[in-house]
């Protein structure tokens, strides 16, 4: 199914392609540039050209969501700015931001605090965002203020209607349960109370509509995993890693999903050791193993960069396998990770869908 010639035009004219960031039944989202009034800006492109049959009406209607939604957050500076909608493509604003879930905003008060203003701005223009329990769906901007993305299930009212004061609620409390998870000090008694309460709405879709909705999610569409490596992480991954540990000359394994024009979810493995070449022999090792497909990148590491408790920082791992170079700067947070870095970004390997976001202070250091 192709794009409107409309559309396509408009597309072919102003849209820069840059990087996938991800694919699913619903839609192909983009990183690339868009020429506007002003110039060049930097912007994320949702299409519908590629979706499936059987999925498009049912995406056509997330995407009519998402517009109407963006079309009136577009001066609140909540969220990405709409700034052209066709009628299987938009393009919004680039949010210069990462994910909660990368970002793990702990103890940051201020955050939080700018997260209960974006919600308070929201609503009062009558829209409810409805996905908020999703980490993915909360940035942390590199100003450190909280912004919102992926509008497709939000909701606008003309009203304060009991309807929108229960979606409003359930926005509350969803942002509540994050602050919960990152700044539990700062939460007030009033917030402890709304945690505590679930609507009725909320309440009866955890027993009845969720189960269906994850049957459907996890068994019709393959959606296992925040991070969107589908079955291929949840599954794949593991069984990858405990392979390539065996390796006598490997001293630890990091794999995370990156979104790939020709197979969709791709796997990329960061492999901790000291001889470059051993990526050839695990290739190998791998390709021979039965039930599982090798990753399509190995990069052999020096060292991984690692948190306080000496955990591996998949976060900062997961941008470098996405070619979102310019947004590891902000979650860098020693000299040394900053040293080692850069040289597992110069021999980084997916370089097939990969664009000029690199960041020019962390490649002058």
């Amino acid at each position: 199914m192709g794009l409107p010639k409309d559309d396509a035009a408009t597309l072919s004219a102003r849209w820069i392609e840059g990087v996938l960031l991800k694919r699913d039944v619903f839609s192909t989202v983009e990183r690339g540039r868009f020429r506007d009034e002003s110039g060049e800006v930097d912007a994320v492109l949702r299409r519908l050209d590629q979706v499936p049959i059987w999925s498009y009406p049912l995406a056509r209607h997330l995407f009519a969501r998402e517009r109407r939604a963006l079309a009136l957050a577009r001066e609140l500076n909540v969220g990405p700015k709409l700034l052209w909608a066709g009628r299987r493509a938009l393009v919004r604003g680039f949010v210069d931001g990462v994910a909660l879930h990368l970002a793990k905003p702990h103890g940051d008060i201020a955050y939080f605090r700018s997260a209960k203003l974006a919600l308070r701005k929201l609503h009062r223009a009558g829209i409810c965002h409805n996905d908020l329990a999703k980490e993915q769906n909360w940035l942390v901007g590199r100003d450190g203020r909280a912004y919102l993305t992926d509008f497709q299930l939000a909701a606008c009212f003309s009203s304060r209607s009991r309807l929108f004061r229960i979606a409003a609620y359930e926005d509350l409390r969803h942002m509540l349960k994050h602050k919960r998870s990152y700044a539990p000090q700062a939460l007030t008694p009033m917030e402890r109370k709304i945690l505590a309460r679930k609507s009725v709405v909320a309440s009866l879709w955890l027993k009845t509509g969720k189960k269906v909705y994850q049957a459907i999610t996890r068994g019709l569409f393959n959606f296992t995993d925040r991070e969107g490596g589908g079955r291929r992480l949840v599954n794949d991954a593991p069984v990858l890693a405990e392979l390539i540990r065996k390796n006598p000359d490997v001293r630890d394994t990091s794999i995370v999903a990156f979104a790939d024009r020709r197979t969709g979810v791709g796997l990329y493995a960061f492999v901790e050791a000291d001889d470059v070449a051993l990526e050839k022999q695990l290739r190998s090792e791998l390709a021979s193993a039965k039930g599982v497909r090798p990753p399509e990148h190995i990069q052999v590491v020096h060292a991984l960069p690692r948190d306080a408790a000496g955990k591996p920082r998949t976060e900062i791992l997961q941008l470098v396998a996405m070619n979102q170079v310019d947004l590891i700067e902000p979650l860098i947070t020693s000299d040394l990770d900053r040293a080692f870095l850069k040289d597992i970004l110069e021999s980084r390997k997916n370089l097939r869908d990969r664009f000029n976001f690199e960041s020019s202070e962390l490649n002058s250091r």
